[in-house]
């Protein structure tokens, strides 16, 4: 049984379902939550070193700016008794959740379904379906 709940958190309202669904089976399993949000990262190979300098200088600035969106979140978890981490990463949000699952003895991921389409009730989005084709552990897509 999972006794960490790794969720994607990106704000919007499916992501916030899937917390929700995470925090109740926290609380039923004295369970950790690790709040996740990836910043896409696509690899340039052809860069300046102003460019690099400039780029690094932006992924640090994108960070800090995603770490002060989260926090509210994890403090209003942390004050209801919950055992609450979170980190801010750049990558391919597939491969970067299942290596944090990896990381995470005994995870669970829970994502939120997303779709932009007249068919959203129906789709799963790209994220939930990729993930639950390679993760290591067991994932939930809350719709």
């Amino acid at each position: 049984m999972a006794s960490t709940f790794i969720v994607g958190f990106d704000g919007t309202d499916s992501c916030k379902r899937a917390l929700d669904f995470a925090v109740s089976c926290a609380k039923q399993q004295s369970g950790t939550l690790h709040l996740v949000h990836i910043l896409e990262w696509s690899p340039y190979t052809f860069l300046s070193k102003d460019e690099l300098r400039e780029r690094h200088a932006r992924k640090v600035k994108e960070v800090a700016s995603a770490e002060k969106f989260i926090a509210p979140t994890v403090e209003a978890l942390s004050k209801q008794g919950l055992s609450v981490t979170s980190e801010v990463r750049y990558g391919n949000p597939t491969e970067l959740m299942c290596e944090i699952a990896k990381e995470k003895s005994g995870a669970q991921i829970f994502v939120g379904r997303k779709g932009a389409s007249k068919l959203k009730n129906v789709l799963v989005g790209s994220l939930g379906l990729s993930l639950v084709q390679s993760s290591p552990v067991p994932v939930t897509v809350v719709p």
